[in-house]
């Protein structure tokens, strides 16, 4: 969560402090549509997967306590691109 944390910062310069897990990133304006496939692309690399964009709502990237739950969590798409076949 550290680099997505930074990369907001990064594209939210008078952004002080931190960010709280249930913060509604959009409303709140801390991405917005021209840096949306940029925040994709770095959750893909962080989660080590792609992210199918026909398998995911504007609500999964929301907040960053839904990211975590959606892209970075064991029971993620990384944990289903990982998982055995059965």
């Amino acid at each position: 969560m550290e680099r997505i944390a930074e990369w907001l910062h990064e594209k939210n310069p008078g952004l002080d402090g931190g960010i709280d897990a249930d913060e509604d990133l959009i409303e709140a304006r801390l991405i917005d549509s021209m840096d949306f496939l940029e925040f994709i692309d770095l959750l893909e690399d962080i989660s080590g997967t792609t992210i199918d964009l026909q398998q995911v709502t504007i609500d999964d990237f929301r907040t960053l306590g839904r990211v975590r739950e959606r892209f970075l969590s064991p029971s993620g798409p990384a944990a289903a691109a990982h998982a055995p076949a059965g």
